[in-house]
């Protein structure tokens, strides 16, 4: 079977015939490590707890999982505890005694628990904020200083971190193309294109702005319609990602299809922004018809450009800040 190809460009490269050949997805292995380039590479964040406060909080773990305990907080007759979701797990018997548990909720640790305050789990990532022990775990969902999941698209790689982090994997493990610049030129090339409703093309990873974006390119049926779809990704968060603005460009034979938008954070995954289409999509048929030749063969070329937009102090209008 002939591997998928593509041909990547940017404005200060020499235009040749050579293509970069498209990796097998190969499994990595799952790390459970939270990985860091603020001062230690390898660091492992964990809660930073008061010591006054340190022994309350390991009476609120949960001795099945370790994880914290949220009422109801169920215990035993002889006064040991657990949190509701093992209760089922352990078949109503005690793990520490193996007495039977009943139903008896320790509402004198369910109280404790309402006046401890503790630091954000990533408080080592720098998230500076306090939270009273029920409302932290609501908090670190959704915590800005959060660890990013790593945004490479061919497997389901569990690797998380830091950006600075995230750029070195994705380099080094993924094998992934990276490019300074932003403008681009690529061509997708896939001999069989139908006989594949699934695939995926190798990640691009463009920097400018002083930042990092991702270029995903994937096949997959939108209802009973086989197409192909290009979008971009920002490593970082949302609020960043608005500062952006990426155009994506697709034609030949005299016809050409235009996408303008704002990239996604990497904080969606790949699946959710290629199932909300938010991006190019282009339907098999009118791919191979911008191919050329027998339309028997993928050819596309995909052309785009990265631009920021900037604050105009006399109007107030957003004016596009475009990379030279």
């Amino acid at each position: 079977m002939e591997l998928d190809s593509i041909d990547c460009m940017t404005s200060s490269d020499v235009v040749d015939d050579d293509e970069i050949h498209h990796h097998h997805h190969n499994q990595l292995p799952s790390l459970s490590k939270i990985h860091s380039n603020n001062g230690n590479n390898n660091s492992t964040v964990s809660s930073a707890v008061h010591p006054s406060t340190t022994s309350v909080h390991e009476l609120l773990e949960c001795p099945v999982c370790t994880n914290s305990m949220y009422p109801p907080i169920h215990q035993c007759h002889n006064g040991h505890t657990l949190c509701s979701t093992c209760k089922t797990r352990v078949h109503n018997r005690c793990p520490t005694c193996r007495q039977e548990l009943g139903d008896i909720r320790c509402l004198a640790l369910e109280k404790v628990a309402e006046s401890l305050e503790l630091p954000c789990k990533y408080s080592s990532l720098g998230c500076p904020e306090i939270f009273p022990y029920y409302s932290k775990l609501k908090h670190e969902a959704l915590c800005n200083f959060r660890p990013y999941n790593c945004p490479y698209a061919g497997s389901e790689c569990a690797v998380v971190g830091d950006i600075p982090f995230l750029v070195g994997h994705l380099r080094d493990d993924h094998k992934v193309d990276m490019h300074s610049g932003c403008t681009f030129n690529h061509r997708y090339v896939k001999s069989n294109p139908r006989e594949v409703e699934n695939a995926t093309w190798m990640l691009t990873v463009f920097h400018c702005f002083g930042q990092y974006f991702c270029l995903h390119f994937e096949a997959f049926q939108l209802g009973m319609a086989p197409v192909y779809m290009a979008f971009l990704r920002f490593m970082g968060d949302e609020i960043e990602a608005r500062n952006y603005s990426y155009s994506l460009e697709v034609g030949g034979n005299g016809r050409k299809l235009i996408w303008e938008g704002t990239p996604r954070s990497i904080r969606d995954s790949h699946r959710k922004v290629r199932d909300s289409h938010d991006g190019l999509v282009i339907q098999r048929n009118m791919a191979l018809f911008f191919s050329g030749g027998d339309r028997k063969e993928l050819k596309l070329r995909v052309t785009g450009r990265i631009w920021k937009e900037q604050q105009n102090p006399e109007g107030g209008a957003c004016i596009p800040n475009l990379c030279s």
